[in-house]
C-alpha cells in the first residue's frame, strides 16, 4: 500500500519488495548493466535480478521505470558527531579546524551533543542513498560519549560502523582504559554495529601508537587512520606501522594525499585501502586528492565525505569532485608540458564502483556493494519524474556521477527494509531531530560566547602562523612538511616528465 498524496509505501515486516523495470547497475565483477530489469528483495537479501521476474504473492511493487537501481553507497570516513555544526566552518582551513576542535572547543561537546550530531548525520546519510557509513568518531572523550554515539546510530535504520577515537588524549592512553576496552568488547559481541579503532600516527620515532595497535589486535578490530595529511601525518608513520607489522588488509588509510612512492608501495603490498575525501582535500589542504597516484599502484579506493562542518554529506558530491580533481590534474600537467589530454583515465564508471564496491571491500563486507543474488539488500532507486534532469537517461554511470543528487533518491532499502520512499524518509521524526540539534547549538553558543562563536564562523584572513602539530597529547613535531615538495603533484623531482 502507499499514500496516494506522497507515494510513500507501507512495508510490513517481512514483506518482499520488487523494483520493476529500472536500469540496474549490478556492480558485479563484470559491471553488468541491465535495462528494463527488476530487483527482487526477500527478507534481507537480493533474491533475484532480471527482466519480468515472478515474485511471491503480496510483494510490494515499486515502479523503477525511467530510473536507476544501484547498490547502496558506502561512506568510509565521516565525522558524524560534528554534523550539528553543519556548514559552520565553510571558510576554514585544516589548521583552523584543528585549532577549533583539537585545541580550543572540542571538549565542550557533551555526550548528548555527540548523540545529536550522529542522529542528524545518520538520517542525512540515508536520505542521500548512503546505506553504510563509518562514523569516524574522534570526539569520544569518555565512554559516556561513546555510548551516546552508538545509541544514536542504533536509533536509525541504516548500517553503521563506529570507529572509536579520542582527539583529546593519546591513542596509547585511551585504548588502555579498561572501560573503553569493555565498551568495545560488549559492542563487538552484540554485533549491531561494525567497529573500528580510529587514531593517527604522527611519525614520532618512539612510536607511542604501538600500544593502541596492540589493543586493536587483541580485540580483533581494524584500524582507520588519517595518513599523509600535510603538517600532521607522513611517510614516517607509514614506515613505523609497516616495520612493526600493523599494516593489514583491513587497515583504511584516510586521505593519503602527501605520501611518497615508498608509502604507497607499503600500502599496496599489505593489501590496505585508501579512503579519498576529495571535497575535503581540495578545500582544507590535506594534499591534492591522490586518486591518480593510488591508481598507479593499484590500491583499492573508497570514497568519503569527512565532515559536514564544511562540506556536503552525500557521495554524489564525492563522485563528481573526485572526477574533477583527477581530470584537472591530468590536464594541468599535460598543459605544463605543452601537450593535450585526448582521453581521460578516470571514468564515471570507476567512481561509482568506488562509492559502492570500494566501500564494501574497505570494510571487508563481501555481502555488500553489488546487486547479486544472496547479497544483503541495500538498494537505492534514483528516479525523479518531477525533474527534467531525470531524462534522457543515456549513460547511467555518467548520470549517477554528474547528473543525480540527493533529491533524486526515490527509494532506499537497508537490509531489505524500505527506509526512504517517494523521496521521503520513513519513520524519521525530523522535528524531534531538529530540536535535539538546536539544543546542542544553543549549548555551544552559550559556552563559547557570541563573540567567539561568530569569530569561529568567520576566521581571520591569512597570517604567518603555522600549526605544525595538532595533536596536543604529544610534543613531537615534524619538520618534513615545511618546504615545497618540488612540484605541484607528488614527490620532489627535477624533471616532472620522468614520472608520467
Amino acid at each position: 500500500m502507499s499514500d496516494p498524496d506522497t507515494g510513500v509505501v507501507d512495508q510490513p515486516a517481512g514483506r518482499p519488495v520488487v523494483l520493476r523495470g529500472g536500469t540496474v547497475l549490478t556492480m558485479d565483477d563484470a559491471h553488468t548493466v541491465l535495462h528494463g530489469a527488476d530487483v527482487l528483495v526477500v527478507d534481507d537479501r537480493i533474491a533475484a535480478v532480471g527482466p519480468a521476474l515472478e515474485v511471491p504473492a503480496g510483494t510490494l511493487e515499486i515502479d523503477a521505470a525511467g530510473g536507476i537501481v544501484m547498490p547502496g553507497m558506502i561512506d568510509t570516513h565521516r565525522h558524524m558527531w560534528q554534523t550539528a555544526m553543519r556548514g559552520y566552518g565553510a571558510d576554514w582551513t585544516l589548521t583552523q579546524y584543528f585549532v577549533w576542535y583539537y585545541l580550543e572547543h572540542g571538549r565542550a561537546f557533551r555526550p548528548e551533543d555527540v548523540h545529536a550530531g550522529n542522529l542528524v548525520s545518520a538520517w542525512d546519510a540515508l536520505e542521500a542513498g548512503v546505506t553504510t557509513t563509518v562514523d569516524w568518531s574522534h570526539g569520544l572523550q569518555t565512554v559516556d560519549h561513546a555510548e551516546a554515539a552508538a545509541d544514536a546510530l542504533l536509533a536509525v535504520p541504516g548500517r553503521f560502523v563506529l570507529a572509536y577515537g579520542n582527539i583529546q588524549a593519546g591513542p596509547w592512553e585511551w585504548t588502555a582504559d579498561p572501560a573503553v576496552q569493555a565498551f568495545l568488547a560488549r559492542r563487538r559481541d552484540e554485533g549491531k554495529l561494525g567497529l573500528q579503532l580510529a587514531f593517527d600516527v604522527t611519525g614520532d620515532p618512539a612510536f607511542p601508537e604501538k600500544a593502541a595497535f596492540e589493543v586493536a589486535r587483541e580485540l580483533g578490530l581494524p584500524v582507520t587512520t588519517h595518513a599523509g595529511v600535510w603538517g600532521a601525518t607522513n611517510d614516517d608513520g607509514i614506515r613505523l606501522m609497516h616495520e612493526n607489522g600493523f599494516m593489514t588488509p583491513e587497515t583504511v588509510y584516510v586521505h593519503a594525499a602527501t605520501l611518497q612512492t615508498d608509502s604507497y608501495h607499503r600500502i599496496a603490498a599489505t593489501g590496505g585501502s585508501i579512503s579519498v575525501s576529495t571535497e575535503s582535500e581540495q578545500s582544507a589542504g590535506q594534499g591534492y586528492p591522490p586518486t591518480w597516484q593510488v591508481r598507479r599502484h593499484d590500491i583499492p579506493v573508497s570514497l568519503s565525505m569527512d565532515t559536514s562542518v564544511w562540506w556536503s554529506g552525500d557521495l554524489f558530491s564525492a563522485m563528481r569532485t573526485t572526477l574533477g580533481a583527477d581530470r584537472s590534474r591530468e590536464h594541468l600537467e599535460a598543459h605544463a608540458k605543452g601537450e593535450t589530454v585526448t582521453h581521460v583515465h578516470l571514468r564515471a564508471e570507476q567512481v561509482v564502483d568506488w562509492a559502492t564496491r570500494g566501500g564494501a571491500k574497505a570494510l571487508g563486507r563481501d555481502d555488500l556493494g553489488s546487486l547479486e543474488v544472496g547479497k544483503k539488500a541495500d538498494v537505492v532507486l534514483i528516479k525523479n519524474d518531477a525533474s527534467p534532469v531525470s531524462f534522457p537517461l543515456l549513460n547511467p554511470y555518467g548520470h549517477v556521477a554528474f547528473q543525480a543528487q540527493r533529491g533524486d533518491v526515490h527509494t532506499v532499502l537497508v537490509d531489505g527494509r524500505v527506509v526512504k520512499s517517494g523521496h521521503r524518509l520513513v519513520g524519521a521524526d525530523l522535528a524531534a531531530v531538529r530540536r535535539t540539534v538546536e539544543s546542542t547549538v544553543a549549548h555551544l553558543r552559550s559556552t563559547l560566547g557570541e563573540d567567539v562563536w561568530a569569530q569561529g564562523m568567520n576566521p581571520d584572513l591569512p597570517g604567518d602562523e603555522v600549526l605544525d602539530n595538532p595533536y596536543t597529547y604529544t610534543e613531537y613535531k615534524s619538520h618534513s612538511t615545511h618546504g615545497a615538495r618540488g612540484d605541484l603533484f607528488g614527490e620532489p623531482s627535477d624533471d616532472v616528465h620522468t614520472r608520467h
